[in-house]
């Protein structure tokens, strides 16, 4: 017994003093107002000279709870430009592998120690390529820069939330199905979940959620503390029964996900206007309480035509109706014959008797940073020691769509340098 007794003495002063350490660690970081990713390497040089960097992440920002110097991004699908008509898309690379980079926060620069390459579960390269029809299709045709079309695959993803799980894997939802990926720590499929049936692992989401808006899936991811919970939002209103119906429509939803027994819930999200390119990223405070960013397509700071809205809410799903419709129908729950989308907003759910989550405003970007925010795409946040919100903005690999299918180089109006890869560090009070 007193043999048991010493040992356990021991590891509790083994964990003790390792929990000091990272106690310590936290305490000696100064985070800076911003960090830039430091020499992003070049991806390719387009015919006309553009440069494609990689560069690419910032989609999502996920920290690292061991290492508070350490932080996870991800990249979409790639670089890629409009087509002649708007459902061809031109992949600038066709065989490009959405993936993680492992940044470390060194001399007030980020700094990429490793890419984790996002595989299929038999470990090949994911690709960002539309899915095919009956798999979370959008549509859109893919063509390479010679006009090659492209064949639709299974594998593709456009990736645009992430999480990190305490057992250091990580689960990724995208634009395309919508789908949500779990993957080990080097990148591995060990199950894709969607509203198809045809995922990896048997499990799947509610129908209704194929009904998102091309290329506005799932933009956004969170996991609660507990580990227990995915919580997913959508970024802007699904063509619920179709486009047309949801016209000015600001009802988005969020899905929770019990990842031990698949049980889901929705909620409804208020969006604070139809005009915004909508939810970028969900992020959780405690089990009901999370923060969202809201934004338009605008540059800060811009001369001309400058961003107006991009802002951080906390909102609280405790007091909100549950709107899971039991029969898993194709429009989801119906409310006198309408589904949560064509009830457009506040009044229209007010008619049909549910409450969307509460939403207040934690931060507003253009106006509470101690410099000017520069970008368009504000898309992943983070929580550090509770009270230091960390935002990403996706860089698009330094690229913008240029005239006749070819790429531009992505300055940005207020710096003039091309867009790169930043976390911007804010103190907030939640």
């Amino acid at each position: 017994m007193k043999r048991t007794l010493l040992l356990s003495s021991v590891a509790l002063a083994v964990l003790f003093a390792s929990c000091k350490k990272n106690n310590d660690r936290t305490a000696q970081i100064t985070y800076p107002d911003m960090a830039e990713a430091s020499d992003p390497a070049l991806l390719f040089e387009a015919s006309n000279g553009v440069k494609v960097y990689n560069g690419g992440f910032g989609s999502a920002v996920a920290a690292d709870p061991n290492a508070p110097d350490v932080f996870y991004l991800l990249t979409d699908r790639g670089p890629n430009a409009e087509g002649a008509t708007s459902d061809i898309k031109i992949f600038g690379k066709a065989d490009f592998t959405p993936q993680i980079g492992k940044f470390r926060l060194k001399d007030g620069k980020l700094v990429l120690e490793q890419t984790i390459m996002l595989k299929n579960a038999l470990g090949q390269n994911l690709n960002g390529l539309p899915n095919p029809v009956g798999s979370g299709s959008t549509g859109e045709t893919a063509i390479d820069l010679t006009g090659k079309t492209l064949s639709p695959s299974i594998d593709g993803i456009d990736s645009e939330g992430l999480v990190r799980a305490s057992d250091g894997s990580f689960w990724i939802s995208d634009e395309y199905g919508p789908h949500i990926l779990h993957v080990d720590a080097n990148g591995r499929t060990i199950e894709r979940i969607n509203p198809f049936g045809n995922g990896t692992g048997g499990r799947s989401i509610p129908a209704v959620f194929a009904k998102r808006k091309a290329n506005r899936g799932m933009e956004g991811l969170a996991i609660t503390p507990d580990g227990k919970t995915l919580v997913g939002i959508m970024q802007s209103p699904m063509s619920n029964p179709s486009a047309a119906a949801a016209t000015n429509s600001v009802v988005l939803r969020i899905l929770t996900f019990d990842i031990a027994t698949a049980a889901t819930k929705q909620y409804v999200y208020l969006m604070e206007n139809p005009s915004l390119t909508g939810v970028s990223e969900i992020l959780a405070v405690n089990a009901t309480t999370f923060l969202t960013l809201e934004r338009d397509g605008g540059y800060g700071g811009a001369a001309s035509s400058p961003a107006t809205f991009k802002k951080v809410f906390k909102i609280d799903l405790s007091g909100a109706t549950e709107i899971s419709d039991p029969a898993n129908s194709a429009n989801g729950k119906l409310f006198s014959g309408k589904t949560a989308e064509e009830l457009k907003d506040q009044t229209g759910l007010s008619t049909a008797g549910i409450v969307p989550v509460s939403k207040s405003l934690v931060l507003d970007l253009l106006k509470d940073l101690p410099a000017v925010y520069p970008h368009d795409k504000a898309e992943g946040l983070a929580l550090i020691n509770g009270n230091i919100l960390v935002i990403s903005n996706d860089d698009d690999f330094g690229v913008i769509p240029g005239p006749g299918g070819t790429f531009a180089q992505k300055i940005l109006p207020f710096t003039k340098a091309v867009d790169k890869n930043r976390l911007y560090f804010v103190k907030v009070k939640l």
